[in-house]
């Protein structure tokens, strides 16, 4: 599942009232030693460790009723990931600053496509680390029993997501730290099934090539449909970028490298389980990297293994997505768009909006425990497949925009049509991944952005007072 900016801006935003005034919380040119900005591999592992969750240790098995063409899926949507990887990368080289796709839609389009990008990022984020915590703990819980009490279960969800908002509290050097060091540990189980299991590879267990006994286009895209928020993540680096160091050109590195690094373990991983895990067991199993695990080496280990890989994988994950939900609002207050409280800042981070963040999804953490039924919760999380959406398409226009607009400051002459190539297959992707939503989500998800209008509303109405009063 489901993490840039820019520095100097040609042109400002169209906007009629100044922007307002970022919160002094630390001197000027003075972060503090609790403060680092992210070189090329830590940024490169903010993307690889924000796209890659826990649910790959369940795609071989969700993906295997359709057959091995559902590797020909994995294929197609790697190049729309990687195109929009590289339109977030042009966008950068424009716009180094914090805040991603929100700067690009604000800056292309105004104060309110960049709200709405703004926004729509915000409810992903925090909805998404509530379902990675509820997740995680069915992992932790092969470790030590935490899911046989409500409460208990509840607590260490809680846990889960408060620990990665500690890290955040203490400063980017931390966060840093944290997630080079989780997404290291993350991919050594992951590569030891992904490049070892080719060595166990028997074809016999491969199955069919079209299991689902439709046409070929069929069961590519309803493979696709599985797989497409796997990659949600790629815009990490970018919505970071202010903390990136020489953004222009590690944002882009970062996500092309990361998404390509990410794909490579999804692709052999699943690839490794199909010829490892019979395909009559895979379909039924509950934990096919574990049945991979247990099919090279014997005994019964691997779910221990794959549940500890697992744990680490979410954790790390959780650590970069709660990065991740401050930032943007971050950029949005400080330019008057979201409340001023968002813009305050220590030690390179939001804090107020890590707080916030970690609060809401606390809450419907609660809520999901205390409701005796987890559908509510489900429909909340499916809306997030929507809503992240919405600033890809977002960014993907301002590029096709600047592309299209002809202005020779924003344009590279040579690159041209390189690049419109590149961000009409971003764009195809991305509304692929409206498709792939599926109505229930996208008309759930469209509410939640009628809301954040009023919030709009009110937020635009205050600032035309004081700038009246002023």
């Amino acid at each position: 599942m489901h993490v840039t900016g820019t520095v100097p801006q040609p042109a400002p935003a169209p906007q009629e009232i100044p922007a307002a005034p970022t919160p002094a919380t630390e001197p000027a040119g003075s972060p503090g030693r609790h403060a680092r900005h992210f070189g090329l591999p830590v940024a490169t592992a903010l993307v690889m460790g924000n796209i890659i969750g826990g649910g790959i240790f369940l795609l071989p098995a969700s993906v295997a009723p359709y057959g091995t063409i559902s590797l020909v899926a994995f294929g197609v949507l790697t190049v729309g990931a990687i195109a929009l990887a590289l339109v977030f990368g042009r966008l950068a080289e424009r716009h180094p600053d914090t805040g991603g796709p929100y700067v690009y839609a604000r800056e292309a389009f105004g104060d309110f496509a960049g709200f709405l990008a703004a926004w729509a990022y915000w409810i992903t984020t925090w909805v998404s680390n509530a379902a990675l915590a509820v997740a995680a703990v069915g992992y932790l819980d092969v470790l030590i029993p935490v899911g046989g009490h409500r409460w208990t279960a509840c607590l260490a969800a809680l846990a889960l997501q408060w620990l990665p908002a500690l890290a955040n509290f203490a400063g980017t050097r931390y966060v840093g730290a944290v997630q080079l060091v989780s997404t290291v540990l993350k991919f050594a189980p992951l590569l030891l099934v992904a490049v070892g299991g080719l060595f166990f590879f028997d074809a016999d267990n491969l199955g069919p090539f079209r299991a689902s006994g439709g046409s070929a286009i069929g069961a590519v895209s309803a493979s696709a449909a599985i797989l497409l928020f796997s990659y949600l993540g790629v815009e990490s680096a970018a919505v970071s970028a202010g903390e990136v160091k020489d953004a222009r050109r590690n944002v882009g590195r970062a996500s092309v490298i990361g998404t390509v690094g990410a794909a490579l373990v999804y692709l052999l991983g699943t690839l490794s389980v199909f010829g490892t895990v019979a395909h009559d067991r895979l379909v039924k199993s509950t934990a096919p990297f574990s049945d991979a695990v247990n099919a090279m080496f014997g005994g019964s280990w691997g779910g221990w293994a794959v549940a500890l890989a697992a744990l680490v994988s979410m954790t790390g994950c959780l650590n970069g997505w709660t990065l991740l939900s401050a930032q943007t609002p971050y950029a949005a207050a400080r330019d008057g768009l979201f409340p001023a409280a968002f813009a305050r800042r220590r030690r390179g981070v939001p804090t107020v909006g890590v707080g916030v963040t970690v609060v809401l999804a606390s809450l419907l953490t609660v809520y999901n425990y205390t409701s005796g039924s987890a559908r509510v919760f489900e429909i909340l999380v499916l809306v997030t497949t929507f809503t992240a959406t919405v600033p890809y398409l977002l960014a993907t226009a301002a590029q096709l925009f600047h592309l299209v607009s002809g202005r020779r400051e924003r344009v590279n002459r040579a690159r041209l049509v390189r690049d419109a190539v590149v961000a009409s297959v971003a764009a195809a992707f991305s509304i692929w991944l409206v498709a792939g939503a599926g109505y229930a989500a996208v008309y759930q998800g469209v509410l939640f952005l009628f809301a954040g209008i009023l919030v709009y509303a009110v937020l635009a109405a205050r600032r035309q007072r004081a700038r009246t009063a002023a």
